[in-house]
């Protein structure tokens, strides 16, 4: 049975970034993976495309054919894709029980109220593909409190019309710190517990939003987001392979990948590790490690890599040293030692 996510989420949000790193991360603890790329605007992909849209409809050829802009250009591209599913199928079948990522467009009308993209996936979900739906937001949503309010309501939409096991996911965690302080720690942002503490720090980001009319409203998108209880959030750092493997684990756990696939004995360290859950971060490490002391996390983690390069570099030497050494003393070995004689005589003609 085949596993698939399929990566969803505005502009900006390190889609593409995610598909390449994950693709990476993946190939390097021995997981077979191939990357779709379904964004018609795309044209110049970080990783290595399995399958393009773009092999079937291009945006720029929609909007000069059918006078459309961007955005309407890559609705457009969907609904001819949708028309053409066996493009896609066909595709797929060739990639045959590879791991697969989706590469989606950004548009967020697409994954909101659009139906296209939608039925697309129920189409794959039919071929026999385990689906899961990653919703990656920027992690600079944070850092105002109606940034992070819309973001909540995005990701509510999206879970309600995607309905597929879906991940929140805030991408770009490491650019935290370099952002204005919040006004609390990182796990009342992740778990989206008791909003109403977020009240008085909304009112006073702007005079417009302190407006007594605004009070009710304000109030209401955040009753009707804590009434569902659905939304919460993973964190990513994308160059971190601990930030990778914590993702991953949570991924295969959501998506039923850690009870589907056959694992053998021939495992490596990495597939051991994210198989076993080893290495998982718990969001006060998180905090601690990209908020709170970054820059000492940042300088261990240099003079270890300095370390494990001048180890490598070191043994290389020495392997190196004791080659040289063996044929030197093979060499003396043979030049001064007689060769016995072994009583048979070699006649030459």
């Amino acid at each position: 049975m085949p596993f698939a996510q399929l990566v969803i989420g505005p502009p900006g949000a390190g889609k593409s970034t995610y598909c390449n790193g994950m693709h990476q991360f993946l190939g390097a603890i021995g997981r077979k993976c191939s990357v779709v790329n379904l964004d018609p605007a795309n044209d110049k992909t970080s990783y290595p495309c399995a399958l393009d849209v773009r092999d079937l409809v291009t945006l720029e050829e929609i909007m000069s054919e059918d006078q459309l802009g961007p955005n309407g250009g890559v609705l457009y591209a969907l609904e001819e894709l949708e028309e053409n599913f066996d493009f896609l199928e066909e595709g797929l079948k060739e990639l045959g029980e590879d791991y697969i990522i989706f590469d989606c467009p950004g548009q967020v009308e697409i994954f909101t109220h659009h139906s296209s993209l939608r039925n697309i996936f129920f189409k794959i979900q039919k071929m026999g593909y385990r689906l899961i739906v990653l919703h990656l937001i920027d992690s600079y949503n944070l850092t105002l409190p109606s940034m992070y309010i819309s973001s909540l309501i995005l990701c509510l939409r999206a879970m309600l019309q995607m309905d597929l096991p879906h991940l929140n996911v805030l991408t770009k965690i490491d650019n935290l710190s370099n952002y204005t302080s919040l006004p609390f720690n990182l796990d009342f942002y992740t778990e989206v517990q008791d909003l109403t503490y977020l009240l008085p720090h909304l009112e006073a980001e702007s005079s417009r939003l302190s407006h007594e009319k605004f009070g009710a409203l304000n109030n209401a998108i955040i009753t009707l987001i804590e009434e569902f209880g659905l939304v919460g959030f993973e964190t990513l750092a994308v160059e971190d392979k601990k930030s990778m493997m914590n993702l991953l684990r949570a991924i295969d756990r959501a998506s039923g990948y850690v009870f589907g696939p056959a694992e053998g004995a021939n495992d490596s360290v990495w597939q051991v590790a994210v198989r076993e859950g080893m290495g998982s971060m718990d969001i006060r490490d998180i905090q601690e490690r990209w908020i709170d002391a970054k820059d000492e996390y940042d300088e261990l983690e240099r003079r270890q890599r300095e370390e494990e390069i001048k180890n490598h570099q070191q043994a290389a030497t020495y392997q190196a040293g004791n080659e040289d050494d063996d044929d030197d003393n093979d060499y003396e070995f043979g030049r001064r030692m007689p060769v016995p004689d072994s009583g048979v005589k070699v006649m030459r003609k």
